[in-house]
């Protein structure tokens, strides 16, 4: 059976519902402004990383879904590249600074994104995970709607993301504001 097209329904009413919460905070712990290029994984309409152009250059958001990425249309600064977080066109270390903005639990293939974002991410650059954090009640009651809705999350603790990035060159940090986690990696250089 296939699933329907959440996002692609979404789409055109996607930000008026759904705002970045934290666009100043996540740039603090990006530690921008920063050379080199951004990735937003599974950034949509890049409501996110329409705060970050001009921090980074250049600012790339991928998604999955093609109607979200029409919406980065007109938002200076922001390239849209339509892929699979799992599998990305880019080259290893493309990127000096990674964010991933409530999107991991949507994706099929948690782990293997995780290993693709870490070959994305340049020496010495950042990587940041903000998810919901599904040891929150509210955030349980989401879980449960989507999963009626048919959508495919699967959410994950801070600790589960954490121990995703398990890489031997990656210091990892969990911040947390109650109901959401920030997953924070540094890759350290050759």
């Amino acid at each position: 059976m296939k699933r329907p097209d959440h996002f692609g329904i979404l789409a055109p009413f996607y930000e008026l519902f759904i705002k970045p919460r934290h666009p100043d905070f996540l740039s603090g712990l990006l530690d921008l402004p920063a050379e080199g290029a951004l990735l937003d994984a599974g950034g949509g309409t890049g409501r996110v990383a329409q705060y970050m152009a001009g921090q980074a250059q250049p600012v790339v958001v991928a998604d999955l879904s093609f109607r979200m990425l029409k919406k980065t249309k007109g938002k200076n600064g922001l390239r849209a590249v339509c892929a699979p977080t799992e599998s990305t066109p880019f080259a290893d270390g493309a990127f000096q600074r990674i964010i991933m903005v409530d999107a991991l639990h949507h994706v099929l293939h948690q782990r293997e994104t995780i290993r693709e974002l870490w070959r994305l991410l340049a020496p010495g650059g950042r990587l940041v995970i903000e998810e919901p954090d599904i040891r929150a009640p509210g955030v349980k009651l989401v879980a449960a709607g989507e999963k009626l809705l048919l959508m495919r999350s699967h959410f994950l603790s801070p600790a589960k993301i954490a121990e995703l990035l398990h890489f031997a060159d990656a210091r990892v940090e969990i911040r947390n504001d109650g109901a959401n986690a920030f997953i924070c990696a540094r890759k350290a250089r050759d």
